[in-house]
């Protein structure tokens, strides 16, 4: 740094010496004096930094040495303090070591109870899930062995019912067997609507006419006396030679070919006006079409089919609308029966009211005969008294007998008056009114009963064909 200013200090000398000799050449020689002098002074100033320079590096070199030694004693006293740490630090951090070893095996044994804790749930669930699944799937090979035997099952019943199917489709190609068949089905209809044979319906009744013997395959007995016949009819051929076709011209023409023969069946019925033989019964005949099926070819390719039937008193009834029709006659023969009921209530309350009212007229006696009694018992007390126990006492009196006769109070009965109407009033007029009002009330539910005989009829009938009910 001293040389720096040193040099500085020079430079700023020779500069202003040479601006100085440059301005003035007049002055040279003036200043060539001053210049020497300068000179002079610079060396001394020379002399005097190096000087310095040589007591500063002597300087330096001593501070170098001074910091060399330091540095062996700090190197010196480092290493000691490092000895004496590292041996403290050891044991604190044995210490320590021993603590946390501790605390962490403390720690442990408590993680490792706590996991066991969690764990051993755990373990006994998969056993039981290992346990639930050995037993599904020995539950699924049984199964599945199982299932393959009702599969072998159902192939060999499939088999079977393919060639019973195939025997029925070629027994009924008979006339005859197709007539039992349709029979056979129209009697399980009847019994799935709860009718019992003999009591609700007759099979093959049989009426001699002019014409011949009429034998309907049934006659559903109807409240009030009335009937209902009934003919199963089964144009099968024509449908079973259609369904078994590819050939849509076949098709067509055997489904015409099935129509015109239910429209034929329709036509036999008819002619035969089994009402008139089966009176009292409405003048229309059930025709009983054993599938539904059936029908409904033969309405599809005569529309006016249905239509045709009503016009001749036939109507068609398959086993939906036959069951409805049924089941609204058993309705029909359990308000006749709740009918015949009210009528049996209605003698059994004249009855029972003729009854009461004779009762009423025996109460009413035996109340005037006690009370009459209860007179006659008070008449002997008081005859008794003063009479009769007046001369007894006298024996007492002349010590022949010992005590007192005793003596009989009157009684004095509260009879209760009977005044109940029914055992009071007029039984005739009672009965009068009884049986008016029962009498109502049965040929009210009589009404109710037709009115809903004849809306099952119409639904029955909308329910073969909604069009025309419509």
């Amino acid at each position: 740094m001293q040389m720096l200013l040193l040099g500085l200090a020079l430079g700023l000398v020779v500069g202003a010496v040479v601006a100085w000799v440059l301005a003035s050449s007049a002055a040279t020689r003036r200043t060539g004096a001053r210049l020497h002098a300068a000179e002079v002074e610079a060396a001394r100033v020379r002399a005097v930094l190096d000087a310095e320079r040589a007591a500063t590096a002597q300087r330096i070199e001593a501070a170098q040495a001074d910091g060399e030694r330091l540095a062996d004693q700090f190197r010196a006293l480092a290493a000691d303090a490092l000895a004496t740490s590292t041996d403290q630090f050891l044991a604190l951090a044995h210490q320590r070591f021993a603590a946390d070893h501790q605390t962490q095996v403390g720690e442990l044994a408590q993680r490792e109870q706590a996991v066991r804790a969690l764990v051993e749930p755990l373990t006994r669930t998969l056993d039981h899930v290992r346990t639930e699944l050995a037993e599904a799937e020995k539950a699924r090979v049984e199964g599945h062995a199982a299932l393959g035997e009702q599969v072998r099952a159902m192939r060999v019943a499939s088999e079977q019912l393919r060639g019973e199917t195939a025997q029925l489709v070629t027994a009924l190609r008979s006339s005859q067997v197709r007539g039992r068949w349709g029979e056979v089905q129209l009697r399980r209809v009847v019994e799935a609507a709860g009718m019992l044979a003999h009591v609700d319906f007759v099979e093959q009744e049989q009426v001699r006419t002019d014409d011949g013997l009429l034998r309907p395959d049934m006659v559903v007995k109807l409240a009030g006396g009335k009937q209902v016949v009934v003919d199963a009819k089964v144009a099968f051929l024509g449908y079973l030679e259609a369904t078994q076709t590819d050939d849509e011209t076949v098709r067509a023409q055997r489904l015409a070919a099935h129509a015109r023969h239910v429209r034929k069946h329709v036509d036999d019925l008819a002619s035969k006006r089994y009402w008139d033989q089966f009176a009292p019964a409405p003048e229309f005949v059930v025709m009983f079409v054993p599938a539904e099926s059936f029908l409904h070819a033969a309405a599809e390719q005569d529309p006016t089919l249905v239509e045709y039937a009503f016009e001749r008193n036939v109507v068609l009834a398959t086993p939906v609308t036959l069951l409805t029709l049924l089941r609204t006659v058993a309705y029909a023969w359990r308000q006749d029966a709740l009918a015949s009921n009210a009528q049996a209530v209605l003698t059994l309350g004249k009855e029972l009211h003729g009854r009461l009212a004779t009762m009423g007229t025996h109460l009413t006696r035996l109340g005037r005969a006690i009370d009459s009694a209860a007179g006659a018992y008070n008449q002997a007390v008081g005859s008794l008294e003063t009479r009769v126990l007046v001369s007894a006492r006298r024996f007492a009196d002349l010590h022949v007998v010992d005590g007192d006769l005793p003596t009989p109070t009157p009684v004095n009965p509260q009879l209760s008056v009977v005044s109940a109407p029914e055992l009071v009033a007029s039984a005739t007029d009672q009965i009068v009114a009884l049986d008016e009002h029962v009498l109502g009330d049965a040929a009210s539910r009589r009404d109710e009963q037709a009115f809903a005989t004849e809306r099952a009829r119409q639904d029955a009938l909308g329910a073969v064909d909604p069009g025309a009910s419509a």
